[in-house]
């Protein structure tokens, strides 16, 4: 029987916009591939969400990857405000899912950075019942210890949890540990898939 919904945050509650957040800034669709690719998609960023490396550790590891936009990279993450923004969705979702009698968590990749300066796009937490942010355990998904951290952190079954996350490596990590999985498309899809599972509240 399932009692616990568990959330990924990161286009799941709210919406990783770094293309938009990039555009903002005034840099153009070229430069915003190469300040994307030398960052977010390199083996520095989950370091630096694990808290592995400092903030000025992880700009000069993102700049040794692509030296001539330096500058650009400094300039991009000199603040992240605005990088997320909550989906309107979110806070009816997990009011619903709580009125429903089911309690609600997060389990998220998250830099203490992102945490600190996107603030605003974690206004549903206030309503969840905890959960783990990647900095804070000094782990990231899909690394099994965060799943079981999490279990034994709240005195859960894995059984009883289903995990949301837009990341299917992280998914098919926690269905491995006995969590029902979710590889989430959309809230209708999701929705439609808790419901299959039982679980009314979306």
């Amino acid at each position: 029987m399932i009692k616990n919904i568990v959330f990924d945050i990161g286009n799941v509650l709210a919406d990783f916009r770094i293309g938009e957040f990039l555009a903002e800034k005034g840099f153009d669709a070229p430069r915003i591939r190469r300040i994307v690719k030398a960052s977010v998609l390199s083996p520095y960023w989950e370091q630096f969400e694990r808290a592995d490396i400092t903030e000025e550790e992880a700009l000069r590891a993102f700049a040794g990857l692509d030296p001539e936009i330096g500058e650009d990279l400094r300039r991009a993450y000199s603040n992240i405000g605005g990088m997320l923004a909550v989906r309107d969705y979110a806070v009816p979702w997990i009011r619903g899912l709580k009125e429903a009698g089911y309690r609600v968590y997060y389990l998220s990749n998250y830099s203490k950075k992102a945490y600190d300066e996107c603030r605003d796009s974690l206004v549903f937490l206030e309503y969840m019942d905890g959960g783990l942010l990647s900095y804070r355990e000094r782990i990231t998904k899909p690394d099994p210890a965060i799943y079981t951290r999490f279990l034994e952190r709240f005195g859960l079954t894995a059984a009883e949890c289903v995990f949301i996350d837009d990341t299917e490596r992280n998914v098919a990590a926690a269905e491995a540990l006995g969590f029902r999985g979710i590889v989430f498309e959309s809230y209708e899809q999701a929705v439609r898939r808790l419901e299959a599972l039982g679980v009314a509240g979306g």
